[in-house]
């Protein structure tokens, strides 16, 4: 199946300042792809090439099999852009920015109707879709500006740092919207600084810096790559040091040590070999009374891979 995004080679110099160098990647039906980086690092000048609002020097870009660029009209129609600044009627409410924004996507009547419900309750917002969104709080109004780029049923959906500046419950109300998402099938294009936004939602994530980028994959194969390990806390009693020497001996332990309150392991893809190192633990003579499995974050892969920590 092709992608449903296709970005290649994507340079954008303003002055002498090379805001994008070389940026490349796609995203294929539903999948969310996550642009993770710090303030600056090109993350919105990419995604305003991407979407044709901005015009590259050098790169092309495809959505849905068609070309984009700031003059092109007919592949546009298949994305779905949701900015960091609110792109809203103040004086409008919930549902009437829905519907005046339809209209502008060439909707009309029941099926603009009916989506609009759709989109409401994706959102959150069915509730207040008769109060002025002026007296919506601020996570209200992103989870409203998330709706109208979902109006349309794009292709993709690109979000630019959707959650900056909103309370916690909004933030979350956000994530678990946009997590449902790519269940429909729908390509999703996040850019975020927060790491543990892209470890929740994205399937794959590019870490870019300095308008490169760096590195890109799951979050396990980014993490493969610093070397890091996952650490399993295991809190009990009774036979602790035979069991330590016994899951030492599984594949994929390195390290295994026993204190007075329970075992410390280290291990590759620990969630694999629980059911193993348990059972190991079990048959030594010791009694586990609680498991912790921590893995390695982002952090330490863009750390890593640029000298500095993601929000430096």
């Amino acid at each position: 199946m092709s992608p449903i995004l296709q970005a290649t080679g994507l340079v954008k110099h303003f002055d002498e300042l090379k805001a994008v160098d070389g940026v490349s990647f796609e995203i294929g039906q539903g999948e969310t792809y996550g642009l993770l980086g710090p303030n600056g690092a090109g993350k919105t000048t990419s995604i305003s090439m991407i979407a044709g609002l901005l015009e590259g020097d050098a790169g092309d870009v495809t959505v849905n099999g068609e070309q984009i660029t700031t003059s092109s009209t007919k592949g546009k129609g298949s994305i779905g852009l949701v900015p960091q600044e609110l792109a809203i009627y103040p004086d409008l409410t919930g549902e009437e920015n829905l519907l005046f924004f339809g209209r502008l996507y060439g909707m009309s009547g029941s099926d603009l109707d009916s989506r609009t419900d759709e989109v409401l309750d994706v959102v959150g917002l069915a509730d207040r879709r008769d109060d002025l969104t002026k007296e919506y709080s601020g996570g209200m109004k992103r989870r409203l500006n998330i709706g109208i780029g979902l109006l349309h049923k794009p292709k993709l959906l690109i979000l630019d740092e959707p959650t900056v500046g909103v309370d916690p419950q909004s933030r979350n109300a956000i994530l678990e919207s946009v997590e449902s998402l790519s269940g429909e099938g729908m390509a999703v294009l996040y850019t975020t600084h927060y790491m543990e936004e892209a470890e929740r939602l994205c399937d794959r994530v590019a870490i870019i810096d300095e308008g490169k980028i760096k590195a890109e994959g799951t979050r396990r194969e980014l993490v493969s790559m610093v070397g890091q390990k996952d650490r399993v806390k295991l809190t009990g009693g009774g036979a602790l040091g035979s069991a330590a020497d016994s899951v030492l001996q599984l594949e994929g332990v390195t390290e295994a040590s026993s204190s007075d309150h329970g075992l410390d392991i280290l291990a590759v893809d620990a969630s694999s070999i629980l059911p193993q190192i348990l059972s190991r633990v079990s048959e030594a003579g010791a009694n586990i009374t609680g498991v912790e499995v921590i893995e390695p974050n982002l952090e330490a892969v863009f750390l890593h891979l640029t000298g500095r920590a993601l929000r430096d």
